[in-house]
C-alpha cells in the first residue's frame, strides 16, 4: 500500500519582500512562516526548506537505522539524529550531513559504523537525495 503525504504552501508577493506560510495537511501538525530571509539569512522563529528537508531526512534515516540495528540483534534504547541540509544561494542545496548520537548495548563499533552507513545508503529521503553529497558522524554514546 502506498501513502501519498501532502503539504501545501501559501505565497504573497516576490522573492525578496514576499512571505508564505506552509502548512503540513496530512497530518495537520503544523504550520510553518516561510520567507527569503529565512531561508537565505537564516532569520530567527521562521523556517525554510532546507529545515523542512532536514527534518524529514532526520526522521527517515532514525526510521533505517533502528530497522538495521534491530535486525541485526541489537536494538537502539535511543538515537539522536540531526540533518544539518546546506542551501547557498545562487547554487541550492548543497548537502546533508547527518550527525547521530546512538545508545545501543551490545554492539561493537564496526557493526555500528557499518550498520549506520548502510542505513544512510537505503534511507528512501538519502535515496530522494542522490544529487547531493551525503555525509555521516555516528557515534554511541
Amino acid at each position: 500500500m502506498s501513502v501519498t503525504s501532502e503539504a501545501t504552501t501559501l505565497w504573497f508577493g516576490d522573492l525578496l519582500s514576499g512571505s508564505g506560510t506552509t502548512s503540513l495537511d496530512s497530518s495537520d501538525a503544523a504550520e510553518f512562516p516561510v520567507t527569503w530571509a529565512a531561508r537565505s539569512e537564516g532569520v530567527s522563529g521562521q523556517t525554510n526548506p532546507e529545515e523542512l528537508l532536514g527534518a524529514a531526512h532526520s526522521a527517515c534515516y532514525s526510521m533505517a537505522f533502528s530497522n538495521a540495528l534491530a535486525k541485526n540483534g541489537t536494538p537502539p534504547e535511543s538515537l539522536q539524529v540531526t540533518a544539518a541540509v546546506t542551501f547557498e544561494p545562487g547554487t541550492g542545496i548543497t548537502g546533508s550531513h547527518l550527525l547521530v548520537s546512538a545508545k545501543i548495548a551490545g554492539i561493537s563499533e564496526d557493526d555500528f559504523q557499518r550498520l549506520a552507513a548502510e542505513a544512510k545508503a537505503g534511507c528512501p529521503v538519502s535515496q530522494a537525495l542522490a544529487g547531493i553529497p551525503i555525509t555521516l558522524e555516528a557515534s554511541l554514546a
